[in-house]
């Protein structure tokens, strides 16, 4: 940045400013038209870290270098330095542009009425306008895009906190609803249960916190699904786990793979606690894939996938990832997700 500012301003002086210092001829002239050639450089030079004072110091030597007749700078210096105003500051400003257009639209007329005087402020207008236009459109641009990746972080946040509360939050209600349903059930066996509960509560409110403070935290990695496997089975659901060796992976799509298991498992929780699980996780080529299938639950219906934020959820994220997921009843009564993401290395 500093290097193309230096290029710029050596370039403003050297076409701008030298050719009628040395042709003027006039000694106060000449030492006026060297000091305002030095702090108009030194304001190009500084433009980026206050582009507002810069903008006012080299229209204002600007001015009085044209009035000196010691430049030739029809405000193309000037223009620059506004280009970073009006990125910082003109898409808050927009009335601003219609009043500089119509302002362009009087100095036209202006010119037909004195075409010398008239056509050199129309020069000048034009270049401010324009400098103003380009710089309001890309500062428009920058912060649509930075509203548009704060929503992908708020998404990603609500979709990692809606995963680790949920699978916890369905844990817990299948281990009280195990404990509540034992006729004869010890006190050693309810303290151990409420201990498990308070764990696991205390295991997502950390993590939630964590997510919160980082905000754009990539997510878990890869090697937590067994820790989440466990915490299923700890709720009452037969979990076989085929956890196939694979390569290093991506850290967003680890996570992903992490947090799609996740809500297939707190799925079978919530829906099927009785059932019989398989995890199934293995790399084809260039794709890694997760299967979790559960069986139909003895006494139960047929089991469901949820029609909530989940499996919504697993398919915005598997689509942000440029990947696949399908799911479905089995036809043993049971119910099946399975998604396959690109396999980026770590």
């Amino acid at each position: 940045m500093l290097r193309r500012s230096l290029l710029v301003a050596v370039a403003v002086l050297a076409v701008l400013w030298a050719p009628p210092i040395i042709t003027v001829g006039d000694g106060p002239r000449i030492g006026a038209g060297i000091a305002l050639a030095a702090l108009t450089g030194a304001a190009l030079v500084l433009n980026r870290r206050a582009p507002v004072a810069a903008t006012v110091a080299v229209a204002a030597t600007t001015v009085l270098g044209m009035a000196l007749d010691v430049c030739q700078d029809p405000m193309l210096a000037t223009s620059w330095c506004l280009y970073l105003v009006a990125v910082e500051r003109g898409p808050h400003v927009r009335s601003l542009v219609t009043a500089l257009v119509g302002v362009l639209a009087v100095l036209a007329l202006v010119t037909a009425v004195s075409p010398g005087l008239g056509a050199r402020v129309v020069v000048v207008t034009a270049a401010l306008c324009l400098a103003w236009l380009l710089g309001t459109a890309v500062g428009g641009r920058i912060i649509s895009e930075r509203e548009a990746e704060r929503a992908r972080v708020q998404i990603n946040l609500a979709r990692e906190v809606h995963d680790v509360v949920g699978h916890t939050l369905g844990v817990i209600a299948a281990e009280a609803a195990v404990t509540r349903g034992l006729p004869d059930a010890r006190e050693a066996e309810l303290r151990e249960t409420l201990a498990d509960i308070e764990s696991h509560a205390r295991g997502a409110l950390e993590e939630t916190q964590r997510l919160v403070r980082t905000l754009r935290n990539s997510g878990p990695a890869l090697d937590e699904l067994p820790a989440i496997i466990a915490t299923t089975r700890a709720a009452g659901v037969s979990v076989e786990a085929r956890l196939r060796p694979h390569g290093p992976v991506d850290a967003e799509v680890g996570a992903a793979v992490t947090r799609i298991a996740q809500e297939a498992l707190s799925n079978v929780v919530r829906h099927a606690p009785r059932a019989r699980c398989t995890v199934e996780l293995w790399e084809t080529g260039k794709t890694i894939a997760i299967r979790v299938r559960n069986s139909r639950a003895p006494g139960s219906a047929p089991a469901s996938g949820g029609t909530g934020y989940g499996l919504r959820g697993i398919r915005e994220r598997v689509a942000a990832l440029g990947g696949t997921v399908t799911w479905g009843d089995t036809p043993e009564g049971g119910f099946e997700v399975e998604a396959r993401l690109p396999m980026r290395r770590g």
